[in-house]
């Protein structure tokens, strides 16, 4: 609606599951001790009140420092102060809104006196609870709370000031002593408060904030109460959370938490691919004018002498390549508008996800039962054959994108099998290139230039508009890197090839001792971290490979399946040999090997796989679990065997997965702002209150756009790469100048982000 999210934040929500609040149209951030020390440093927070709000003063000091206890005087005032970060946080205790409670307000609104930042109070129940009810007792605090209500007001241009309303109780659990405490009299207090707070103040920016979503997360957990008035724990860490969210996002600014946070100005660079996409635009736009109009000319008209027909001399208006290329960027500025509105521009609403199994395994099973119902005879019955690993890559993608909308990281068993479909992707970047490079024996410019620009066109783009560092889109520099290692690995002397060594055995002997220095240097640098860092903070590498200021995730990232390539690429090579051998049968319903040896293969690769699961199903800790994955993710080898041994089975294919995986990279990307929200921490909300229309409508989006960039790649492949060498060199030193300008730009604006 164009509101501030913060309003939303303080009024309104709803629980996912039990303890998950889930504030209307943006996203919490959960945060940790050292985050909240970093945000209230040289901050005094003062919360004034009652035991209620005491028991919101304890929640928020444990985000401060978890080991405090509740401790001391019960009807008095507490202080605490952490001085590592130079953070006062007091509870003042006025139970009931009077002429004492006015009198501290009016201290804090003197000049010569300092000023608490933020500034949270709230009472009510005292006065119900002493004076039995009365409305007399309503009345008097209708006037004590209009002579506080200017001082609020007052204290709210400079500070943050937030207003507490009153909590329902659970009126059969009530003590006697306190059975006149009804959620009709809490009412009329609330809306007393509500009514009287900010009347002389309406039209101005400076109010007081009436915190009212406390009173929503009560009606649901008032029953779990230990009294009947006082919130469970979980419900009080809730609203010392949002506490946290209102005052800290703005200045913080996590990536999951939307809630407050304005949006981010353009920077230098956006605000140039801006005017780039327009000239494109327009520049289209006069180019297609112009063709149509030299179309008409040319069209067949009547010769006034003879009353005959001149056919014209071009059936259709001719597209050059700068036209195909301006529409494309046309297209293409497009579609990135939609992503910036969706990711960046506070326009559509963002939830936190929530993991549930219902969420992660009914969509799988539904996308598995389509799969099979599309299957297909293969053109050729090949082990990993095209539309087999499309295919392959086909469902695994779909099992990832589940995977990341149901939030499905926080369940173990299942985080670690998504660990290594991410590693068979790798494993078909090692086979594939290994493969191509071995039978085709093309190590030219051309082909290397042709890759890369495809994997990193659309991460580039995104890089740009987004305001991302490249690393950001961790699997496109993990696929990119180990390209360029495999093609040096074949590449350097000596070029051994397959033409080559069918003349020689001893060539393969050759390619073997390759694979042995690639995995010696594999092993040197995942076991010595300082060595790995050093390569890649040179600059300009560091630019492209740095997150948050270092190259730690990239080490991590590279870390978790660094054997993978090699696999795959020490597959290819066996597998080709056994083929050039003939020792393997691939004829049409053939099976792999003699049916002995293909029952044990199929035993081994079966048992092996069920051996990871139990062991993925049993893993402590992710951390545990990661430090052993490298090791054992060479089981996506058994799903090779498992689909391509039978000959039944190799010999078709699903063409809904294989459709699927031919655009497998861009639906990877494009998930991590239109489809997922906040950079893949939440989930994008395009149609709020129906949760499964809005799945579905963003996901026809999403994935009709993901195709569409997955074609304009292709067709600026074909333009931006000639295959002539001449043409191909110009354009390279053009895309070096490119990223030199963005480079410095860059350096340009990081200064006045900081």
């Amino acid at each position: 609606k164009g509101g501030d999210t913060c309003e939303y934040l303080l009024s309104s929500g709803r629980f996912l599951g039990e303890k998950v609040w889930q504030p209307h149209s943006c996203m919490m951030h959960k945060y940790k001790n050292s985050e909240a020390k970093n945000c209230l440093l040289d901050k005094h927070i003062a919360f004034i009140g009652d035991s209620r709000i005491r028991q919101l003063f304890y929640s928020f000091i444990k985000l401060i420092n978890p080991q405090v206890k509740e401790e001391g005087n019960k009807h008095g005032n507490i202080l605490f102060e952490d001085k590592s970060a130079s953070v006062k946080v007091d509870f003042l205790w006025y139970p009931e809104v009077n002429g004492s409670m006015r009198q501290r307000i009016k201290s804090w609104t003197e000049s010569s006196v300092a000023k608490p930042h933020v500034i949270v109070a709230g009472a009510a129940t005292w006065s119900i609870k002493i004076h039995n009810g009365s409305n007399e007792a309503l009345m008097q605090y209708k006037i004590n709370i209009t002579s506080i209500a200017p001082l609020l007001e007052k204290l709210a241009k400079s500070s943050d000031v937030y207003w507490v309303l009153q909590d329902p109780v659970y009126e059969d659990m009530l003590s006697e002593s306190r059975k006149m405490i009804t959620n009709e009299k809490i009412n009329a207090y609330n809306e007393a408060a509500v009514r009287i707070l900010n009347s002389s103040s309406r039209n101005s920016k400076a109010k007081v904030k009436v915190f009212s979503v406390s009173k929503l997360i009560a009606q649901e957990t008032i029953m779990k109460s230990a009294d009947g008035l006082h919130l469970p724990e979980s419900s009080r860490d809730t609203n010392a959370m949002i506490l946290m969210n209102v005052y800290c996002n703005k200045i913080m600014k996590p990536i999951d938490g939307s809630c407050c946070q304005p949006q981010p100005p353009l920077t230098l660079i956006q605000k140039l691919a801006f005017c780039f996409f327009t000239l494109s635009f327009v520049g289209y736009l006069v180019i297609h004018l112009i063709h149509r109009s030299n179309y008409r000319k040319n069209k067949s008209c009547t010769d006034l002498e003879s009353g005959e027909e001149k056919k014209p001399a071009i059936g259709s208006p001719s597209v050059s390549t700068l036209e195909m290329l301006l529409h494309s960027f046309c297209k293409l500025g497009l579609i990135m508008t939609y992503f910036y509105l969706c990711d960046r521009a506070n326009l559509f609403m963002k939830e936190t996800k929530f993991y549930t199994h219902s969420s992660f395994f009914i969509p799988i099973i539904y996308i598995l039962v389509l799969g099979v119902f599309y299957t297909e005879n293969t053109k050729e019955t090949k082990v990993l054959n095209r539309e087999q690993t499309d295919e392959w890559k086909g469902w695994m993608q779909l099992v990832i994108l589940i995977y990341h909308i149901s939030g499905a990281s926080t369940f173990l068993p299942v985080y670690m099998h998504i660990r290594v479909l991410v590693a068979a992707y790798l494993f078909q970047t090692g086979y594939g290139h290994f493969s191509y490079f071995w039978i085709k024996g093309d190590f030219g410019v051309y082909r290397v230039c042709q890759v890369l620009f495809r994997l990193n066109f659309l991460v580039v783009v995104l890089c740009i508009v987004m305001d991302r560092p490249y690393q950001f889109y961790y699997f496109v520099p993990l696929v990119s890197v180990w390209f360029m290692i495999i093609y040096a690995t074949l590449a350097l002397w000596p070029q051994i090839v397959q033409k080559k060594a069918n003349g020689n055995c001893l060539w393969h002997l050759g390619v073997l001792l390759k694979l042995v220095c690639l995995l010696t240097c594999i092993y040197f640098l995942s076991y010595s971290q300082g060595a790995f860092e050093k390569i890649f903070s040179f600059w300009p590498l560091s630019k492209c490979f740095e997150l948050n200021g270092n190259v730690y995730e990239w080490w991590f990232r590279w870390k978790l399946d660094r054997y993978v390539v090699f696999h795959g690429m020490l597959f290819a090579f066996i597998y080709l040999a056994l083929q050039k051998r003939q020792m393997i049968s691939e004829g049409k319903g053939d099976p792999l090997f003699s049916s002995r040896v293909s029952n044990v293969l199929l035993f081994i690769s079966v048992a092996s796989f069920l051996t990871y699961s139990i062991w993925a199903s049993s893993c402590k800790n992710k951390t545990e679990c990661n430090e052993l994955h490298p090791s054992v993710s060479v089981v996506q080898a058994t799903f090779i065997l498992i689909r391509n041994i039978p000959g039944s089975v190799r010999s078709v294919y699903s063409s809904f997965f294989a459709w699927f995986g031919r655009i497998s990279l861009e639906l990877f990307i494009c998930q991590y702002h239109i489809w997922l929200a906040a950079d893949t921490k939440g989930i994008l909300v395009l149609i709020p209150g129906y949760p499964v229309f809005n799945v579905l409508v963003s996901t026809f989006i999403f994935v009709c756009v993901a195709h569409e960039i997955s074609q304009i790649t292709n067709d600026l492949a074909q333009i931006v790469v000639p295959k002539d060498n001449s043409t191909l060199l110009k354009r390279l030193l053009c895309l070096a100048g490119f990223f030199f300008g963005l480079l410095l730009f860059s350096a340009l604006q990081d200064p006045a982000r900081h």
